[in-house]
């Protein structure tokens, strides 16, 4: 059976996306193509463990293992060398991507503190969206008495659309709570 949000689209969002944009056909029409979601830790130079307990957390949330990110560079202030692990992400496609989506929307966000929307400037011009959450207690999956740390985690999501306008107008169809 296929996810909610992927029923959703198919039924509801792929027909509003078509009129308001006069497609000529339904493969013009933009969809999301993957979701990233990336944790950077600083601390994990000093710490490996708290990058175990992220990436365990990270495969929580997202129901797929989390790689584990090693930095590019050394750089001398930050004692940091090269290939020294320092954060985790996780690449969803498919049905995981649109649970996901689907758990985020319905169930995450609702439960930031003071939550007015998410920023409508985040756009990368090429139809990517970009936004930070800065606790991982938003998430059910989370046990509180079991983190070790508290941390953020930057959340991409990718689509086939060709400008902002597009993008924005498909994920405000998706269901993602823009600030007015």
């Amino acid at each position: 059976m296929s996810p909610r949000l992927r029923q959703s689209y198919n039924k509801e969002i792929l027909p509003a996306m078509m009129k308001e944009f006069a497609y000529g056909n339904v493969m013009q029409a933009p969809r999301i193509e993957k979701v990233v979601l990336n944790v950077g830790l600083g601390e994990a130079v000093q710490n490996i463990k708290l990058l175990d307990s992220v990436q365990q957390e990270l495969t929580q949330i997202t129901g797929q293992k989390a790689v584990t990110t090693r930095a590019k560079k050394a750089i001398a202030t930050f004692k940091l060398r090269k290939g020294m692990p320092i954060g985790c992400k996780v690449t969803l496609r498919g049905n995981r991507m649109y649970e996901f989506l689907d758990r985020l929307i319905s169930v995450a966000l609702p439960r930031i503190r003071d939550f007015r929307g998410l920023p409508d400037k985040s756009f990368d011009g090429r139809g990517n969206y970009n936004f930070g959450i800065r606790e991982q207690f938003i998430f059910p999956e989370i046990n509180y008495d079991k983190v070790e740390i508290v941390h953020g985690m930057d959340i991409t999501i990718c689509t086939s659309a060709r400008t902002n306008e597009e993008a924005k107008a498909l994920l405000r169809h998706t269901g993602i709570p823009f600030r007015k």
